[in-house]
């Protein structure tokens, strides 16, 4: 069953400690190993569409640009961290989720809200970590081969083990499909991508992964991490049609206790976002990113159900580009404190936090959060929090586009929760306002990127699960309102690419031997730009699967995928993949 429903599951990123599900006082849901076996996944964006508050648009299928847009906030406008390490491109403010290799995660944790007084800019729509595979226990390999339509083919490898006090996980794995044409052409043969090309745009992926740790005698924990994703994507369009990209990672974490009631951590890590374009094998471009983070945190129990945590972060940004950037570098530091505690049937949380951007100098932002607990069955939650994201290198100093007169975008979101969970199952409601001011898009009054508008975004999240018929079923739905609110000729449209509606249903039975599943997905209509002209149709994607147990370790997974071969597009021009056919042979012995 999803992660929702297992109230000690640990999460770490909504308060930066460990917390279970049942204290977070933030929207949280973490999709377990156990979630991405039982659904086949290919992909993260597989993972992430249709979770509560997740609307996702991809420009043409497996390895195309995809966007994750958080309770209808801008898609730059999350903080993603791979292993504790922010992860990103600094130029375009976003992360390569299409390139993220699914095989080597061991968890998702997903926490919805702003959370800017703990991670600083960005944080407006919420945070997602990704964890890599840790290891442990005795050493054992695993490994899965499978192919499919399209040209489709994957092969993956690991190895995880340790003793008693280590743990590693050494991964590797290939990805590749030749595709189908990722953009189509109007009637007139001119098509989104300003180019007619109706060929396979195809995609392939190498990666790497490892993770490793040792606890010392006396509690001391050192912790490494690297992870290295290559791949190349075709696409259709005037001026490129293939870029070669390179995401990396590489982290560390030593944490100690000077006393019993003081844990001090130290993390360091490098993430680079490279790419290099072409058009017809042709150079054109290249967009070259590196991010250095330093933290030191403090977290110090006052007492048996309090806790102060105090820390600093700092962040380097830099860039190297065929294209001439007036700045290639920015700086930023940060220092935060969060007091967590409970009291009776009440939890309680205030944050704070301050950074220091080189460009921008000092932005303050914080938090406050409420939980009761009114019985075993029911629990009550409040928050209100402010956020804010500096504009990117791009939104600053791309030629023809960036205006270096821009300010930091700033948000303030209030949020109510209800959950609860029995014998039966489990469920969770979630009511929010966000307010974003000085939002930053295009202004056709200069030409360039200005701070044009504001939007208010209401919604309503809902999670429930059960079991019915020996069926384990867990349904989310996200109704959202988010407007422009401008004050010009947009204003009290939808904001763009982001549906109203959206549901995703899992339904899955176990025979012993055999096991299927379903998951339905469902859209309502969105429009493709500020001014509402272009409508993009609702949709329902239905896929299924089935896996067999051949023996103790060995398992013959199939899925299908867009059963009903429906038409959509999540973005105007862009097509999405008909129905698919995939069958893995899996090797992975049990822990």
């Amino acid at each position: 069953m999803a992660a929702d429903s297992v109230g000690d599951t640990v999460v770490v990123t909504a308060t930066r400690t460990a917390r279970t599900v049942d204290e977070s006082l933030a929207a949280v849901t973490v999709i377990t190993q156990a979630d991405i076996e039982r659904l086949q996944a290919r992909s993260v964006p597989d993972l992430l569409r249709g979770q509560p508050g997740i609307s996702l648009t991809n420009n043409g299928g497996r390895g195309k640009q995809t966007s994750v847009f958080m309770r209808g906030t801008e898609s730059d406008h999350l903080v993603v961290l791979i292993d504790g390490i922010k992860v990103g491109s600094a130029t375009s403010g976003s992360a390569a989720f299409q390139d993220m290799p699914v095989d080597m995660i061991e968890r998702i944790e997903i926490v919805r809200g702003p959370r800017s007084s703990l991670y600083g800019s960005e944080a407006i729509g919420g945070v997602i970590q990704i964890f890599t595979k840790r290891g442990g226990g005795e050493f054992r390999p695993s490994g899965s081969i499978g192919f499919g339509s399209k040209g489709a083919r994957k092969a993956s490898i690991g190895l995880d083990g340790g003793g008693e006090q280590g743990w590693v996980s050494l991964n590797l794995s290939h990805d590749a499909t030749d595709g189908f044409d990722s953009c189509r052409a109007e009637a007139d043969g001119f098509g989104g991508c300003f180019n007619n090309e109706p060929d396979r745009d195809g995609y392939q992926n190498l990666s790497g992964s490892v993770r490793a740790g040792y606890r010392f005698t006396g509690g001391a924990e050192l912790n490494v991490n690297w992870m290295r994703t290559q791949a190349k994507s075709d696409f259709d369009g005037s001026s490129q049609n293939e870029s070669d990209t390179v995401q990396e990672v590489f982290g560390g974490r030593f944490s100690f206790s000077p006393v019993a009631a003081w844990k001090m951590s130290f993390s360091a890590g490098v993430s680079t976002d490279d790419s290099n374009n072409y058009k017809d094998d042709l150079f054109k471009s290249s967009f070259d990113t590196e991010r250095t983070t330093l933290s030191w945190q403090n977290d110090i129990a006052l007492g048996a159900n309090t806790m102060l945590t105090l820390g600093l972060d700092h962040q380097d940004d830099e860039i190297i580009s065929t294209t001439a950037y007036p700045e290639t570098s920015r700086t930023n530091d940060g220092v935060f404190a969060l007091y967590q505690g409970a009291l009776g049937q009440h939890d309680y949380q205030v944050s704070l936090r301050s950074d220091d951007d080189e460009r921008y100098g000092r932005h303050n932002t914080g938090a406050i959060a409420w939980g009761y607990t009114v019985s075993d069955a029911l629990r009550l939650t409040a928050s209100y929090g402010t956020a804010y994201k500096a504009p990117t290198f791009n939104e600053l100093y791309f030629p023809f586009y960036g205006n270096t007169d821009l300010e930091p975008e700033r948000s303030r979101t209030v949020e109510f929760g209800l959950s609860g969970r029995g014998g039966w199952g489990y469920w969770s409601a979630n009511v929010f306002q966000t307010h974003v001011e000085d939002l930053i898009g295009y202004d056709a009054s200069i030409f360039l990127a200005n701070n044009i508008s504001e939007a208010r975004i209401r919604g309503i999240e809902g999670v429930i699960g059960t079991r019915l018929a020996q069926w384990d079923l867990r349904t989310s739905v996200t109704l959202l309102d988010p407007r422009d609110q401008s004050g010009d000729k947009n204003d009290g449209n939808l904001l763009p690419r982001r549906a109203k509606q959206t549901l995703r249903v899992d339904a899955d039975r176990d025979y012993g031997k055999f096991s299927v599943g379903a998951s339905l997905l469902a859209a309502s209509h969105r429009y493709d730009e500020v001014a509402n002209t272009h409508r993009l149709g609702g949709y329902g994607v239905l896929d299924l699967r089935a896996e067999y147990k051949l023996a103790a370790d060995w398992r013959l997974q199939g899925t299908i995928g867009n059963a009903f071969d429906h038409e959509y597009e999540t973005a105007r021009f862009y097509n999405q993949e008909g129905r698919s056919v995939f069958v893995t042979l899996k090797y992975q012995p049990k822990r």
